[in-house]
């Protein structure tokens, strides 16, 4: 199955991307089919050759989210653009303080439960 997908290419912390349209499980940085256009984040400025991008869909390739929100802009697609996320960043870590009342809560815990099967077997050995 072919897809349309960015490929980076450029320097470090200069990044720009190509329109290619290529396996969708190839590798990203592999061979392609075809250069359809390409896209300057800093800039934002891109071109895509709409025609060729038309083909294609038609012919079965399928977009990423990102390139479909590209060819909206184009005018390529009409439709909405799809919602595209940044990966979350890991949760920040607790403050110590919350982490020693925490602790303290699991010790508490741990002792009423011993306590329980303490009493638990008084009561069975009384019986």
């Amino acid at each position: 199955m072919l897809a349309i997908k960015l490929k980076r290419i450029g320097k470090k912390h200069q990044p720009s991307f190509r329109l290619v349209v290529s396996e969708k499980r190839s590798k990203v940085t592999g061979c392609y089919v075809e250069d359809i256009g390409w896209l300057n984040p800093k800039s934002k400025e891109f071109k895509v050759n709409v025609e060729r991008a038309n083909y294609w869909i038609k012919s079965g390739a399928q977009p990423t989210d990102t390139v479909h929100n590209l060819l909206v802009r184009a005018g390529a697609i009409k439709g909405p653009k799809i919602a595209v996320h940044a990966k979350s960043k890991k949760a920040p870590a607790q403050p110590a303080a919350e982490t020693a009342v925490l602790a303290e809560a699991a010790v508490k815990v741990k002792e009423i439960k011993e306590e329980k099967i303490e009493q638990a077997a008084q009561e069975a050995s009384a019986e």
